[in-house]
């Protein structure tokens, strides 16, 4: 290391050319006014025997080390940022070893979750409706067709398909089917249209409350309310003839106006076409059921008649 004892910095050439100086000081006042020192050997080990860099001569002296910061060759503060884009692949195979990557989102996986969540919009609040958990209820309604001219459309409300009361989060399940009613209720009518409401073969456990009946009633648009013809209920019950006796004065009495009982699937047939109504296993049996009690009955009544 030449340490000159003039301003300024030797030219390359110069340092080139110059001779190889001696090891010690030249006293006699000769023409190059430098001093060349010799490196000492530095032992780089680390631990504090002499002459290591961790030994106490070095570390007691920080005073005598003069560095002139200004003159470091530093990077630039943009050049500390630069990314060359090299990389040790067996770097990077390593470090995915240690750490899993976040999985791709496909579109496989979108479509599914689209299949098991559907956003509808009900009384301009955007709800979301868990699909999964409501798909063994499904059938409880359906589309059964139109009657009359034009888009005048028949919706069929199977009560067998509701879910047990007895699950554990039925509310949780009533509360998503109810959604789901509504906003399908929606998409199929067009125009005025009549609700067919199958109550037969439905056990008590799977009748749906007061509340949520309530709640239904006041979520239907406006729309709905008005366009409804006839709300037919096939196979009526004491609990749901009691259901309407108390609701009634909570509701229009256009409404109740509304409503009629059928006794029977042939009674049915005569006011609206059943090609295009599913009716339920469950519901067919107890209608053949029901008209076999019945004949058995009028012959009973024949038989009593006779003197």
């Amino acid at each position: 290391m030449d340490v000159p004892f003039e301003e300024g910095m030797l030219s390359p050439s110069a340092a080139d050319m110059r001779p190889e100086p001696p090891n010690s000081l030249d006293l006699n006042g000769g023409h190059p006014q430098r001093i060349k020192l010799t490196a000492p050997n530095i032992n780089l080990s680390l631990d504090q025997s002499e002459g290591s860099i961790l030994s106490d001569d070095n570390l007691d002296s920080p005073d005598e080390i003069d560095i002139n910061v200004d003159e470091l060759d530093t990077p630039d503060e943009a050049d500390s940022f630069e990314y060359t884009g090299h990389e040790d692949p067996t770097a990077n195979k390593d470090s995915g070893q240690e750490s899993e990557s976040i999985p791709e989102y496909t579109a496989e996986e979108e479509r599914e979750d689209n299949r098991l969540w559907r956003t509808v919009v009900i009384g301009e609040q955007e709800q979301r409706i868990d699909m999964k958990v409501i798909e063994p209820y499904r059938r409880v309604i359906s589309h059964g067709g139109y009657y009359g001219d034009g888009l005048n459309a028949i919706i069929v409300f199977a009560a067998c398909f509701l879910p047990d009361s007895s699950r554990a989060d039925y509310h949780y399940v009533m509360e998503n089917l109810f959604l789901y009613v509504i906003s399908t209720l929606e998409l199929m009518v067009a125009e005025d249209y009549m609700i067919v409401y199958l109550n037969g073969a439905t056990p008590r456990r799977k009748m749906p409350g007061l509340g949520w009946m309530k709640k239904c009633y006041q979520m239907i648009d406006r729309r709905l309310r008005k366009n409804l013809k006839s709300f037919i209920i096939v196979h009526p019950s004491w609990f749901i003839r009691t259901i309407l006796a108390v609701t009634r004065p909570f509701i229009s009495s256009k409404f109740s106006s509304k409503i009629k009982y059928v006794n029977s699937l042939s009674e049915l047939s005569g006011l609206i076409p059943m090609d295009c109504i599913h009716i339920p296993e469950s519901i067919i049996k107890l209608d053949e059921e029901l008209r076999e009690e019945s004949e058995a009955a009028n012959i009973d009544m024949k038989l009593k008649e006779k003197p």
